[in-house]
């Protein structure tokens, strides 16, 4: 609990004192809207009718950080995988 609390200061420190503000939040929620947008559309346009990729914050973390590249992975490895 300590290094929760202690790691939450300290974001806070690096947020407050570079005047990031809050515009990083809203940058990371669109990023995550559209991740999650990506994946929906993948999922249900039936161009892949074989292929389903889950929407859980692995998946959906992971088209956040890598983008449209992160589908075509999340999409290579259920083909390759599964």
């Amino acid at each position: 609990m300590a290094v929760l609390i202690g790691s939450v200061i300290l974001l806070g420190v690096i947020v407050f004192r570079k005047k990031l503000g809050f515009a990083w939040l809203t940058l990371f929620g669109t990023h995550l809207v559209l991740a999650a947008l990506g994946i929906y559309i993948v999922n249900f346009s039936g161009l892949l009718t074989e292929i389903y990729i889950p929407l859980n914050p692995a998946t959906i973390g992971a088209v956040t950080v890598l983008g449209l590249p992160g589908v075509l992975m999340l999409l290579g490895l259920k083909i390759t995988l599964f």
